[in-house]
């Protein structure tokens, strides 16, 4: 019949459910031999070997060597063949695009930045996004056309009800109404986009500090305050993907920003963003301040005032955790979840000590009280993050062996 490839508890279906159980066990835990796969599963030896030289036939596992060390002959083992597959992720900022390939095993085999830097793009947006790719892509030795699937990750989100970028009017060149349908017809993958602190959510949840959590927020401090909200496993992005911008957010000891969408800023913002650390440090005074971009200098400021116990530095550092705790705790009030992620370079360069002032003042300003954590994915979280998603895609396709 037409349509018994896709009914459940047919042979096949099984035999596709069992393969993708294997792939699944091989990408968590490396090389393994057919009888361990056959003990994680439950399947018999017999049932292992065909499901083995199944996956291998159809190029989705590599026998890799043997095992060593053991009594008795040693024992074939099997690996994720990295080249069944490949996906690629993008981190937009006004200053750059960052790119990367990885292969289906979740390695990174390709990376290229392109400088945007300017008020005004030098070149269109298709423009950056496919030399982007292109210099990841040829960094990782393949083709354009080598790559499956992509996420584009972009600070704000694009409405699904109009396709327009929003919340993100620092970002230049995004907003032309025609983006995605150009973008579409200059690539030759599904693309997928995403708000960029989303994509750090799903890196902490896979990765990081959020493994094995259903309910989460994740606070990020960086360019922009914002936030990612996690309801029962699943992103919540709200009817226009606007779920998360909290630096619009009014909160007590700031005054209210009217037009926020012009301003591009907030209450929340305007209290406890990175912009406002190096004000706060001169108002202090605080002198010695580093040179650069006020992200850069945040994080720095931070880091001085985690690392003392006294001093304008320490009031610094509690100035900066109240304010953060009084937009957390309409957060927590409203969502009541079960943990806080802390990322982004101005939350995470404080650390253990910036962590449990804002947990302490939290406690002092919400009912419920979640546990906070720092974010544990360091690197790129939203590029990784990127990554992770266009992964997670492009694996339910190859893995599918029901076809």
């Amino acid at each position: 019949m037409a349509g018994s490839a896709g009914t459940p508890g047919t042979p096949r279906v099984l035999r596709a459910m069992n393969d993708r159980a294997a792939l699944d066990l091989l990408l968590a835990h490396g090389s393994l031999s057919r009888t361990r796969i056959g003990k994680l599963t439950g399947l018999s030896k017999p049932t292992a070997s065909q499901l083995l030289a199944r996956l291998e036939a159809a190029g989705l596992v590599l026998a890799t060597g043997t095992s060593e060390g053991r009594p008795g002959p040693n024992a074939q083992l099997y690996a994720v063949n990295p080249g069944a597959g490949h996906a690629a992720g993008l981190d937009v900022t006004p200053d750059r695009v960052l790119a990367a390939v990885a292969d289906i095993t979740g390695r990174t085999v390709g990376e290229y930045e392109l400088p945007t830097p300017g008020r005004r793009p030098a070149q269109p947006v298709v423009r950056q996004v496919t030399d982007a790719l292109d210099g990841a892509v040829k960094a990782a030795g393949l083709a354009r056309d080598d790559v499956r699937r992509l996420v584009i990750g972009t600070p704000g989100a694009f409405d699904p009800n109009t396709g327009r970028l929003r919340y993100a009017s620092h970002l230049p060149g995004w907003h032309t109404p025609t983006l995605l349908d150009e973008l579409a017809a200059a690539l030759p993958m599904p693309v997928e986009y995403e708000n960029d602190v989303n994509l750090v959510a799903i890196a902490e949840q896979r990765l990081g500090a959020a493994q094995g959590h259903e309910d989460f927020v994740l606070l990020w401090n960086e360019g922009g305050l914002g936030a990612a909200l996690v309801l029962g496993g699943r992103l919540h992005r709200g009817w226009t993907g606007g779920a998360g911008e909290v630096g619009f957010l009014p909160v007590p000891g700031a005054p209210l920003v009217r037009q926020v969408t012009k301003a591009n800023s907030g209450g929340y913002q305007e209290l406890a963003g990175s912009q406002a650390l190096p004000k706060l440090a001169r108002e202090l005074g605080i002198k010695d301040l580093p040179a650069g971009p006020y992200t850069e200098v945040a994080a720095t400021v931070v880091e001085r005032a985690a690392a003392v116990a006294d001093g304008p530095y320490r009031q610094l550092l509690e100035t900066y955790a109240t304010g953060l705790a009084t937009g957390l705790a309409s957060l927590v009030s409203v969502l009541d979840p079960e943990l806080v992620v802390l990322s982004g370079s101005s939350l995470t360069a404080g650390g253990e000590p910036l962590r449990a002032l804002v947990q302490a003042e939290l406690e002092e300003l919400a009912a419920s009280r979640p546990r906070l954590v720092v974010g544990g994915v360091h690197e790129h979280p939203v590029l990784r993050g990127a990554l992770e998603s266009a992964l997670a895609a492009t694996r339910d396709e190859v893995f599918d062996t029901s076809r």
